[in-house]
């Protein structure tokens, strides 16, 4: 096989699979709504079933569904027939996965589905199956053909099938008025849970760590307080207490370029005015976005007075592993 027919080999299975997820556009109608309101109604668990690949693409459908707000679980058509059908309840919705709609053990499940009284959603690509007729409502994720070359392996259709459920989950998400926060207390872990819920008051510096000087302190007491504090910059107060500016150590390197006379400056000869400041209560995530906007490397954090409370470094951001996706 050359180079380029396994070129061409791919572009295909791409365009056939990309075709499939085209056409189920029109499987979005008044069968998807009911299927939406359905679920959202229950005040059970979904339950996804499916053999061989649909039941791999179920498990997948389950963990979205669990991550935006839907509970769900995932049942082995051939466990549920010798005893977990046990953890399937009245006010379950059970979603059925099959090609064909005629898979053996599914069609052995049906009846037991109705025995136990739960709402019976069909995915199928075939809206002649039994599995339709014996369902209260229908999903059609039938493709044109598979991307396999002898029209056998699932793959356009296992796609469908995953894009099917991405799309009851998102519509469900939306209906639930599933938030960013909502979503962050399901993910508390790794780097995307810290976007979602890490505030600034959690990891900024505070209290005596914060290098503060006055509008009239000298070179010598900028260099001391921004040494001590080791954050490479220090706030800058009036009488008052409340910001006026920020000097950073590149200020004072710009200076030194220009004079070594710096004996008789004072803060207010050097700083920067009107600094970047944010509040406490806002996502770290917020912190960093603007230290990246502005290409600064330290935030101010002030109250609602002016007045600096805290300090956060890219450095604090960089080390709890909240990088930019």
């Amino acid at each position: 096989m050359t180079d380029n027919e396994i070129i061409k080999t791919g572009r295909s299975v791409v365009r056939i699979e990309a075709e499939a997820i085209a056409n189920l556009e029109g499987s979005i109608n008044k069968d998807f709504v009911k299927a939406v309101d359905t679920i959202f109604a229950s005040k059970g668990r979904v339950v996804l079933t499916g053999m061989g690949k649909s039941g791999l693409v179920a498990r997948k459908i389950v963990a979205t569904l669990n991550s935006t707000g839907t509970a769900a679980i995932y049942l082995h058509p051939t466990d549920a027939l010798h005893g977990d059908l046990g953890m399937v309840r009245k006010e379950d919705v059970v979603i059925v996965i099959s090609k064909s709609g005629s898979t053996d053990e599914i069609s052995k499940l049906l009846p037991m589905f109705k025995r136990l009284g739960v709402k019976l959603i069909a995915m199928t690509g075939n809206p002649d199956s039994s599995l339709v007729k014996d369902s209260d409502i229908f999903l059609n994720i039938s493709v044109k053909e598979e991307a396999c070359p002898h029209d056998l392996t699932p793959t356009s259709s296992t796609t469908a099938t995953l894009v099917m459920g991405d799309a009851l989950s998102v519509a469900l998400l939306e209906k639930r008025g599933f938030t960013a926060e909502d979503f962050a207390l399901l993910h508390p872990g790794g780097s995307l849970g810290k976007r979602l819920s890490l505030k600034i008051d959690e990891i900024m510096t505070k209290g005596e760590g914060v290098p503060v000087v006055k509008e009239d302190s000298s070179i010598k007491d900028i260099i001391l307080e921004m040494t001590s504090k080791r954050l490479g910059t220090t706030c800058v107060v009036n009488k008052e207490g409340k910001l006026t500016g920020v000097i950073t150590d590149g200020d004072l390197r710009r200076l030194l370029e220009k004079t070594m006379d710096v004996k008789n400056l004072v803060a207010t000869d050097i700083m920067s005015k009107n600094p970047k400041v944010t509040d406490k209560d806002y996502l770290a995530s917020f912190a960093l976005q603007i230290m990246e906007s502005h290409k600064i490397t330290s935030l101010i954090v002030a109250n609602r007075e002016k007045k600096p409370i805290g300090i956060i470094h890219l450095h604090d951001l960089i080390n709890i592993g909240l990088q930019r996706r």
